[in-house]
């Protein structure tokens, strides 16, 4: 399977964190101000579980009244200083119009299976892949240690993508939560109306406290609210 160079972010999709033994990782919540186009619309939620000793569940949750909702889960386990994926489930709605994506991976068999919309798909686990959501996880603790990668295996629904993770420097951001030193990062989409930019903060274990993201004639941005 050919492996692709390109990011493809679901419609509230962001990234970054992290798990136990070789992983400090700890169960958090953190709560957004969610903005689309320019206009604060609602809040979202982020939030990691632990379930036995390496096994870990992280949602995110966003609704805007009648008018946008989007859920995201992610079920992975831990293997010394991996994340391993396991589930990984989304489904949003804008103004009546549904989306819908289901991944599993069969360690087993060696094989991804995906479901997007009704359409199923299945090809070769390779790479050890993330999803959308645990590549937070991982790229955290890697900053943590120093050992940023030049490029992360993510699954969507087609395949599998490599996807890079540019340093841009240092920057102070304003947010609801205070002003936060944080380091600034691209994800590079390989097109270039699509943007994603990430502010990660080191004092609070990188958590991103801001992500702005373009594509094209739309946009959405989250900014940190609350975080325990």
């Amino acid at each position: 399977m050919a492996v692709k160079t390109y990011f493809h972010t679901g419609f509230l999709a962001t990234m970054l964190m992290a798990s136990a033994s070789a992983f400090a990782i700890t169960p958090f919540q953190a709560t957004y101000q969610f903005s689309y186009n320019g206009k604060n619309i609602s809040t979202a939620t982020r939030e990691l579980k632990q379930q036995g000793d390496q096994r870990w569940i992280y949602t995110f949750n966003a609704k805007a009244g009648f008018i946008a909702s989007a859920s995201e889960t992610s079920e992975f386990h831990v293997n010394k200083d991996q994340v391993i994926s396991d589930r990984f489930n989304r489904a949003t709605n804008y103004i009546g119009i549904s989306d819908s994506l289901k991944i599993n991976y069969d360690h087993n068999s060696n094989m991804v299976s995906t479901n997007k919309s009704g359409k199923a798909r299945s090809f070769k686990l390779e790479n050890n892949p993330l999803d959308e959501l645990n590549a937070e996880i991982q790229i955290r603790e890697d900053l943590k240690k120093n050992q940023l990668k030049s490029v992360y295996y993510i699954t969507d629904a087609k395949g599998i993508d490599a996807r890079k993770f540019v340093k841009l420097g240092e920057e102070t951001v304003k947010t609801p939560y205070g002003n936060i030193k944080s380091l600034k990062f691209k994800l590079e989409h390989g097109k270039p109306e699509r943007n994603t930019l990430f502010w990660l903060a080191p004092q609070l274990d990188y958590l991103p406290v801001k992500v702005a993201h373009n594509d094209g004639g739309s946009s959405y941005a989250i900014s940190l609210i609350q975080y325990k």
